[in-house]
């Protein structure tokens, strides 16, 4: 077995050489193809991420009617925490909503006649799952009252259909560009194995098991995959770096938090070489297949 992997691992290093336009075309196109399919995905990963810091800050309002007292208003707030699907709960005082107005407003006469009782003490209530959130104000209703609950059912149902969106498309271009790819690879060492049927007949004829021809040409589509892999992975990683670094100094996009390269390097390496390797070592089987058939 050790000679044998040995006489694989040979052919398959032959082949790679042996071809070395063809080699070269391959890798840089499994290389652009590798490194759209990572731009595409983390975009979508950061988008999630963000999506998902929007989500945790989205809330129910619900108000406290003016004639509560302070133990029936700590009440509400302790029977509207035990909710299912309530992540936590904030008592916003009149005061604190007094001087959030005023810092989001650029009426000056507004400001200058705002006063505490103009307001009333509520309760941010924050949910665990987006999907649940009606659910949810139809809790807190019957705990407050039914006028005394505020939800944007339109901004949640957005984050919904935005993340959905973002799944659905991000999941479908990384597996086009995927079966692309290996495409491309299959019928690059289509050309190299065409060169070679008249040998893969002979050994055929001669008793080689079609597992004994096969495994030189999986050698090489793996080396393939795995080079484009690391040198995809190595242009991506300047890439990222590049943009983030971009959009961390433009004033008008600090609201986007990028993910630093730093803490998902890893899980991003490991996606590459396993797509390169699925690349490489699918694309060489397929292209092996029909001259097989002899």
């Amino acid at each position: 077995m050790k000679h044998d992997f040995r006489y694989f691992l040979h052919e398959g290093v032959d082949n790679l050489f042996s071809h070395g336009f063809m080699s070269f075309a391959t890798i840089g196109i499994t290389v652009a193809c590798l490194l759209v399919m990572g731009t595409f995905s983390l975009v979508t990963y950061n988008a999630e991420i963000l999506l998902k810091t929007l989500e945790s800050e989205y809330e129910i309002l619900a108000f406290i009617d003016d004639g509560s007292t302070d133990a029936q208003t700590r009440e509400f707030g302790a029977r509207i925490e035990r909710l299912p699907n309530v992540k936590s709960v904030s008592l916003i005082t009149r005061e604190e909503a007094t001087a959030a107005f005023e810092e989001r407003t650029l009426d000056d006469y507004m400001r200058a006649n705002l006063t505490p009782d103009m307001f009333r003490d509520r309760y941010a209530v924050f949910v665990d799952d987006l999907n649940l959130v009606n659910q949810t104000a139809g809790d807190v209703r019957a705990i407050v009252g039914e006028a005394n609950v505020r939800v944007d059912e339109d901004i949640a149902g957005g984050f919904i259909l935005v993340r959905n969106v973002a799944s659905a498309v991000s999941l479908a271009m990384i597996a086009i560009l995927l079966v692309v790819t290996v495409f491309i690879i299959s019928n690059t060492i289509r050309l190299t194995t065409f060169d070679r049927r008249d040998e893969i007949a002979i050994m055929k004829m001669v008793g080689a098991t079609n597992w004994f021809i096969r495994w030189p040409f999986v050698y090489e589509g793996f080396l393939l995959g795995l080079l484009s892999a690391f040198l995809a992975f190595a242009l991506q990683w300047l890439v990222y770096a590049s943009v983030a670094k971009g959009i961390a100094a433009a004033d008008t996009l600090q609201f986007l938090n990028i993910v630093s390269f730093d803490h998902i390097w890893q899980p991003v390496a490991a996606s590459f070489a396993a797509a390169g390797m699925v690349i490489g070592v699918g694309g060489s089987l397929t292209a092996i297949r029909r001259f097989l058939q002899v």
